[in-house]
């Protein structure tokens, strides 16, 4: 489970890049219930907060990187935004963007992996992330999809430690949890799994990362998807002990996925 104590290498912020700031904010508004807090003067809308009920649950921006695609980018938290930035480099990533200060927030930090997906880490300072997860409307779980889940789990075990368990897909394959650093099981927050390269046109054969968010209801979060504009790229399916989930795309085709847990399991 995510959690908001922000243990070392556990998801603590997420946020996306939008072509239209304002019709993300209004996408997401009405799939998910998010308030949409803006940090300009509220006419241009380039960015600001999503939150839910009084909470922040992610961020917002204006999507200005040439040729790059709207994506849901996922922070880690780290004690030391330098010393994770090396040991990127050693485990053969790349940086995009160099470790920086955002006032006394913190210190952020933005990489590509060698499959190329794409993650970003946050040394808190007063801010240690988001205010809201596990929770209907919030972030609940990561995930991965890579073309080689070997290699991913050596990176992110040199990166960040990472704890991997296998688990036997109903269908075949393996799905890979992860944990953090140390921590019991329970604290499970993401997986990994390897799918082919066909699997991965939304970015054009590389990985990537995409967030996972609770939900009351996930064939009503589903209607709400298709009704203002998204799409639905798998599902609704039921996956007993863990819940009912789809994996959608909103309108300028960031991709997540709504997932109604199986509550008390």
């Amino acid at each position: 489970m995510i959690t908001t104590d922000f243990a070392p290498g556990s998801p603590c912020f997420l946020d996306l890049g939008a072509p239209d700031v304002r019709a993300a904010a209004a996408f997401y508004g009405a799939v998910l219930g998010w308030d949409f807090q803006s940090m300009g003067d509220g006419e241009g809308q380039e960015g600001g907060m999503f939150q839910k009920d009084g909470k922040t649950v992610a961020g917002l921006g204006k999507l200005t990187e040439d040729g790059a695609r709207s994506a849901w980018m996922i922070y880690y938290s780290v004690q030391d935004a330098d010393a994770t930035t090396r040991a990127v480099e050693r485990a053969g990533g790349t940086v995009r963007v160099a470790p920086m200060a955002l006032g006394d927030w913190g210190r952020m930090a933005q990489f590509t992996d060698p499959q190329g997906a794409q993650f970003a880490i946050w040394q808190p300072g007063t801010s240690g992330g988001v205010e809201l997860v596990d929770q209907p409307g919030s972030l609940s779980w990561t995930e991965l999809y890579t073309t080689d889940a070997a290699a991913a789990k050596e990176f992110y075990g040199a990166v960040f430690g990472w704890q991997f368990g296998d688990m036997e897909l109903p269908g075949g394959g393996t799905y890979a949890l992860i944990t953090p650093a140390g921590l019991p099981e329970e604290r499970m927050h993401g997986g990994l799994m390897q799918v082919d390269k066909e699997a991965l046109a939304l970015a054009n054969g590389q990985a990537y990362w995409h967030p996972v968010f609770d939900v009351t209801d996930c064939d009503e979060a589903v209607a709400k998807v298709t009704a203002s504009g998204g799409s639905v790229q798998m599902g609704p399916d039921t996956a007993e002990g863990i819940g009912r989930m789809a994996v959608c795309l909103d309108p300028s085709d960031a991709d997540f996925v709504v997932l109604a847990p199986s509550r008390g399991q």
